[in-house]
């Protein structure tokens, strides 16, 4: 009994820093907290900064912020499990890794997560209290412990594990059910294994997860930080039974790897949620019939559906019986059907949502011809949901990866629909949440609307034959110079004052504000001259400047965006509906959204294909759309419309001067147009993607097109379709598309049905939006029907082909 030892050999916790002292911590940028134990430094680094946090002697520091523009450290005794989170711009908050484990090595010795239960339930005595209990371990007598709060410890090195005493007067200690991590061994499906195994069961060596060759694939770490697909590590991100990997040999795509189950048993499961919360993947309820009416087919069975998706390949889902249930990550939670016809259907669960509370009732806008915001962007209701890095937004009804405070209820006049970037605090410009975990918001991609009173019109340059330049006058060159492009890294203007109408401070001074860190000594390169907005640092929120005022280090500027080219490929004039629905369904397109769509004729105007417009003078389509007739003179192309009868006034058409199929049987052939088409407001050519780029499994794209509707109506009008990419790896399972699908193409839709391209629809575009233009990825190729489910359709992978593209264009 631990009241009757009298020696104790308590070890010293030693935190051991191994290569980047940054590697032992979690990285969050645009995040705050404040803690009620905290210590400020001067540093020059981030590194500098952590080098602080493990020096500190005043309290155990859990996280450190580092404003790099302020100079500013911040160590804390806090970290974002203990307090809440703030964003702020220009701050990164580094949080060690070990204090956010919620698992032990070995002993759990070095364990520091907030566990507080006993393995019974009992919960866990303060260290601090002395009842029911006295303790021989407090706090002032082990420093080095961690002996916080009630939390779950081992100052003991017990090796059984941590422990705690506990609130019940008759039992005075009891172990904690603290899990392993999955390092040197894997629970349930090894969801969360973090080792270091790269060989598969066969004995392949694991490509690395940032390579895509010998294959490629959408499993982008940077796509997916929480899965911390680092090296060429076997992971799990996709709820397979066991840990993968991409193998480096050719004619092996992937293999499982032999990851070793954990000695100790899998964590307790807890007893689960009766009702629908989030995906529900922890609904434990006993609902076993599907949406339709079906009864559910049992996990354990293989009748009258075989499937992996067994209790021993997935052991901590709850596979009970034949309840529904959501084991691989899906929408919600689902089953197999005993109906021969119908292999799996989603279950109607109730949701956890109190019925009493009602949610504040926003009405869904209209869309607006400009996607711009005026002012500080306040009243900006339009649906940009993209930042100006390029990350997609976080919707404000959620909670992950970022907790927050800005809710539609807490904020019912702000609009706080879906994912939309809006300014609900009155922020200098409308922001978002965004979906990566390492950053927690940032500024979105938009512009300020024009001012009317202040538009002049363009100057005219006129050209000297004796000269080899321009003239232009300062008032010309001054013009030219007060705007950016982008974030304004090259931005050399003069605008020398703040968004808060602040003076800049001179970069070369250090007062009122030391900053070491830029100067035009430090930064040469970055046009750090006078008191002039800068953007030294690659801020994606743009130029900024130290300011005059003392009590105001830095502050963003307000520099406007330079004028846009005669057009940008994949930026719409009018913003499109981003309707979720089907094609087969009929949601109808907001008129001239999806301005590079474009109908492929017969000679006798009958639309019968679709296609890209990726330049003025050349369109993409598929090669099985010329089937028709081998002579160019049988196709034309129109573009510039909505409707499939193009009588608008903004239509345009072209006779098929040539055609080129791709040599090598690939379903994608380029069309070269009798003459340029006029760039307007309605045709505006789509971007090309970077060659052999991937596009991550998950992300949201759009099909277009004139193509069958099955009779749902909405015939004769564009229509769109968003559902996202399904990962070639997933595609070609058994019950998707048996192996069908070929490294040259992509999945995309729902695998519950309901969406998809139909006939009429072929060579038409697949679209994802990237950094706020829409990228073709995608020409439509073919399908097992339309909209069934399992069945997504099938795309010809536009980035494989580029090279090919680049070439035909250029050589005619």
């Amino acid at each position: 009994m631990r009241s009757y030892r009298d020696i104790f050999v308590f070890l010293l916790f030693l935190y051991t820093v191994e290569g980047d002292i940054l590697d032992n911590y979690a990285r969050t940028d645009g995040a705050w907290i404040f803690g009620e134990h905290k210590r400020m430094y001067r540093t020059l680094s981030k590194e500098q900064c952590a080098e602080k946090c493990e020096a500190e002697t005043a309290f155990s520091c859990r996280s450190f912020l580092y404003a790099v523009k302020d100079q500013q450290c911040i160590t804390l005794a806090d970290n974002t499990k203990t307090t809440v989170v703030f964003r702020s711009s220009g701050a990164v908050l580094f949080e060690k890794k070990i204090y956010l484990l919620e698992c032990r090595r070995g002993n759990g010795f070095d364990y520091r997560g907030t566990e507080s239960k006993t393995q019974k339930g009992i919960r866990c005595q303060k260290w601090t209290d002395n009842s029911p209990h006295v303790p021989n371990y407090t706090p002032q007598a082990y420093p080095n412990a961690s002996l916080e709060e009630n939390y779950c410890r081992n100052p003991d090195n017990d090796e059984k594990g941590p422990w705690c005493y506990t609130t019940d007067p008759e039992t005075r200690f009891d172990y904690c059910n603290i899990p392993e991590c999955e390092e040197q061994c894997m629970y349930c499906s090894g969801e969360n294994y973090q080792g270091k195994i790269s060989k598969t069961e066969s004995g392949l060596e694991c490509q690395p997860w940032g390579s895509q060759e010998p294959h490629s694939h959408g499993y982008i770490p940077l796509n997916f930080p929480e899965k911390n697909l680092r090296s060429n590590y076997c992971r799990n991100p996709d709820g397979e039974p066991r840990p993968w990997c991409f193998t480096t040999n050719p004619t092996k795509r992937w293999e499982f790897c032999n990851i070793p189950r954990c000695a100790t048993p899998p964590p307790v499961s807890t007893v689960g949620r009766q009702c629908l919360a989030g995906r529900g993947e922890d609904y434990r309820g006993k609902i076993a019939v599907t949406e339709s009416g079906a009864t559910c087919q049992s996990w354990a069975a293989q009748t009258p559906h075989a499937h992996a998706r067994t209790p021993e390949n997935y052991p901590c889902k709850g596979l009970e019986e034949n309840y529904c249930r959501n084991p691989d990550g899906e929408t919600k939670p689902w089953c197999y059907t005993t109906n021969p016809d119908k292999r799996w259907e989603y279950c109607a669960i109730p949701s956890c949502d109190s019925p009493t509370v009602a949610a504040p009732v926003i009405p869904e806008q209209g869309p607006s011809v400009q996607d711009c915001y005026e002012g500080t962007g306040t009243n900006y209701r339009g649906t940009m949901a993209m930042t100006a890095s390029g990350r997609k937004c976080q919707a404000w009804s959620s909670m992950t990866p970022h907790r927050h405070q800005k809710t539609p209820s807490a904020f019912p006049n702000a609009d706080l629909r879906r994912n939309y970037c809006r300014n609900p605090d009155g922020d200098r410009a409308p922001w978002c949440y965004t979906t990566d975990p390492m950053t927690r918001w940032e500024f979105c991609n938009l512009q300020k609307c024009p001012d009317p009173a202040q538009q002049q019109p363009k100057p005219t340059l006129t050209t000297n034959p004796g000269m080899t330049s321009s003239p232009r006058t300062d008032n010309q060159e001054n013009k030219i110079a007060q705007c950016r492009t982008g974030n304004g890294k090259d931005y050399r203007g003069k605008i020398s004052s703040t968004s808060g109408g602040r003076t800049c401070q001179e970069w070369h001074l250090q007062t009122p504000h030391r900053h070491d860190s830029f100067t035009p000594i430090s930064h040469p390169r970055s046009g750090l001259e006078k008191n002039y907005c800068r953007n030294p640092d690659d801020d994606v929120n743009g130029p900024w400047c130290y300011t005059t005022d003392p009590n105001k280090a830095w502050e963003y500027c307000d520099v406007p965006q330079c004028p846009s080219p005669e057009y940008e490929c994949g930026k719409s004039k009018y913003v499109p509906q981003l309707c979720f629905g089907r094609i087969v369904g009929g949601c109808v397109s907001n008129p001239h959204s999806w301005p590079w769509q474009i109908s492929l004729r017969t000679s006798f105007n009958m639309h019968f294909c679709g296609g890209t417009l990726i330049d003025p003078q050349w369109v993409l389509t598929a090669t099985h759309c010329l089937e028709r007739s081998s002579r160019p003179a049988a196709y034309k192309v129109v573009v510039g419309i909505h409707t499939e009868r193009a009588l608008e006034s903004s239509a345009q058409r072209r006779n098929v001067q040539s055609m080129f199929k791709e040599p090598h049987g690939a379903d994608i052939a380029l069309l070269k147009l009798s003459s340029p088409v006029m760039i307007t407001d309605e045709v505006i050519p789509a971007c090309l993607p970077s060659t052999n780029s991937v596009v991550a499994g998950g992300a949201e794209c759009y099909v277009t097109g004139w193509g069958d509707t099955k009779g749902t109506g909405g015939e004769g009008v564009l229509k769109e379709t968003g559902f996202p990419v399904i990962e070639n790896k997933i595609c070609n399972r058994p019950e998707f598309l048996n192996n069908r699908v070929k490294a040259t193409e992509l999945c995309a839709g729902n695998i519950d049905g309901g969406t998809d391209s139909c006939q009429g629809d072929s060579g038409g575009p697949l679209v994802c939006s990237e950094q706020g233009r829409y990228v073709l990825q995608g020409v439509t190729s073919w399908g097992l029907g339309c909209a069934q489910p399992m069945k997504p359709g099938v795309y010809v992978r536009v980035s494989r082909f580029i090279p090919w593209i680049e070439r035909i264009m250029k050589e005619n």
